[in-house]
């Protein structure tokens, strides 16, 4: 199986040399952890099996939260997280799509234009929400960034969790119309000028590189109910910890091509693409996030600071939900089915048992001892 790690490391040279000058240190830092991941330079462990004596030297993962190796356990504890916070309503999903024409913008200034959809966004649904015709109180927002198309085309956009109902000003639980929120049309036009007033005040000399028609133009904002919210969150959760594709995708590198499989998101279709490997690089690049930026984040009532506000909230709205009666310890989906946890133990592929953890392998440039 080909890894994207064999890409970088047979392709990753002449992209260095050919566009080095103009690639972020994100960039870099992501192709050389990527690059390195469990392998002898990063050091490991030995395990050894108690029935079979088989032995086997696991190395070190990089850790870096763009590898398609690591981040595997991430995505379950963060569940276990999101399961605690949930409240017995119905809930929604709200996507906002940064403009096509916005795009090249976006890639060069990756961290303003990221943090300005958040934060547009963010401000336009509680502005909506405060209306007495819709919510008539303050929502609770988890917010995802999310990038990538299938194709690993460039495709920003933000989706937002939203419980079905809002917090008035009384501290009182306000709910929502069973199957709809806010109207989309007037948050697509607060959105665009709430984006194009901060987008000028930045005076991060990009505002005259935007045509001037993506202020004219309707932006897409889309809004459906999503059940109990379980099912929502399972579904964002490996946005979060997963990486623009990952190594079982990845079919063939030959002849200075790599092809890979995806999904058209319209019929679901499977395909096959193939790209020049500096061209594959490229489009995986433009998926990795600035260093340190926050790609999921939180608002309103379901801010970090107002937590003990929402856990009053939801034993309040547990004591009128028949169906919150018998709260199951461990996650379940919308069809009450358990979510199995990971297992991070080695197991013997000889035999099958679980194996003992020996000495320390210290990194190094060779093969295993």
């Amino acid at each position: 199986m080909t890894e994207l790690a064999e890409v970088f490391s047979r392709h990753g040279p002449q992209y260095r040399d050919q566009f080095g000058d103009k690639m972020p240190p994100s960039h870099r830092q992501a192709m050389s952890a990527i690059e390195r991941c469990r392998t002898p330079v990063l050091g490991g462990h030995i395990y050894t099996c108690g029935v079979c004596g088989e032995t086997q030297y696991v190395y070190h993962s990089c850790r870096n939260r763009h590898c398609p190796k690591c981040q595997g356990n991430k995505a379950y504890q963060w569940l276990e997280t999101q399961h605690k916070l949930l409240l017995p309503v119905p809930y929604f999903m709200l996507t906002f799509t940064l403009p096509s024409e916005l795009r090249r913008v976006a890639r060069s200034r990756q961290r303003l234009i990221y943090d300005l959809l958040f934060r547009v966004s963010a401000e336009a649904v509680q502005y909506l929400a405060r209306d007495e015709r819709f919510v008539g109180g303050q929502v609770g927002m988890v917010g995802v960034l999310h990038t990538w198309g299938r194709n690993l085309s460039y495709h920003p956009h933000v989706h937002y969790v939203i419980p079905g109902g809002g917090v008035m000003d009384d501290g009182a639980w306000r709910p929502s119309r069973k199957n709809f929120l806010l109207p989309v049309k007037a948050l697509s036009r607060i959105v665009r000028a709430k984006f194009r007033d901060a987008l000028r005040k930045a005076d991060a000399g990009c505002f005259g590189d935007v045509p001037a028609a993506v202020w004219r133009q309707d932006w897409v904002v889309h809004c459906q109910p999503v059940g109990r919210g379980w099912r929502a969150l399972k579904y964002l959760a490996p946005y979060i910890f997963r990486v623009a594709i990952s190594n079982s995708r990845i079919l063939k590198l030959a002849d200075g091509k790599v092809t890979f499989r995806y999904r058209t998101t319209d019929t679901g279709t499977l395909r096959t693409c193939t790209l020049q490997a500096q061209e594959f690089i490229r489009r995986f690049l433009q998926h990795v996030l600035p260093r340190g930026f926050v790609k999921v984040r939180y608002y309103g009532f379901l801010s970090s600071g107002l937590r003990p506000r929402l856990a009053a909230l939801r034993q309040r709205l547990n004591r009128f939900a028949a169906q919150e009666a018998n709260v199951q310890e461990n996650p379940v989906d919308d069809q009450g089915t358990a979510v199995p946890s990971p297992c991070s133990e080695v197991h013997c592929p000889s035999c099958g048992h679980v194996m003992q953890r020996g000495p320390l392998i210290p990194p190094r440039d060779t093969g295993p001892p």
